[in-house]
């Protein structure tokens, strides 16, 4: 009895999960999500930065536990370099707790520039306070 209760249990819990990102996967182009159908109006580099610039936050956040992103600026210290879908960023930076830090990407994403499908990058050292107004990073 013990046993049909803690099978019960996980098939209630698990179809939760499963059928919630079924729900996102199976909407497909009929159902995109707001997000996308705006992205897909903003020109084709612009988006693959975007999208490049975010997944930024979300890679840095990740590795560096101890940095909150909040935003990326990939011109910064250099000019983005575009490429067919793809764009490498070697002069970027990035907010984290009101402190800017030096950052250098590469992303390449998926020809209509709505999915990343590779990226790397290296956090380098914090900008100095004075230095932010020359490099467009506001406080």
């Amino acid at each position: 009895m013990k046993r049909l209760a803690l099978t019960a249990l996980a098939f209630c819990l698990v179809p939760a999960a499963a059928f919630a990102g079924a729900a996102r996967h199976d909407r497909g182009k009929h159902e995109e999500p707001k997000r996308d159908r705006t992205m897909l109006h903003v020109d084709l580099p612009t988006r693959i930065e975007q999208r490049c610039n975010a997944r930024a936050m979300g890679e840095v956040s990740r590795q560096h536990a101890d940095m909150r992103p909040e935003e990326v600026v990939a011109y910064a210290f250099g000019d983005p370099k575009p490429g067919p879908a793809s764009v490498t960023a070697p002069g970027a930076a990035v907010r984290s707790r009101g402190h800017w830090y030096r950052l250098s990407y590469h992303c390449r994403t998926s020809p209509d520039g709505m999915d990343v499908v590779d990226f790397g990058f290296e956090l380098g050292s914090e900008v100095p306070r004075q230095d932010w107004a020359a490099h467009s990073l506001v406080p």
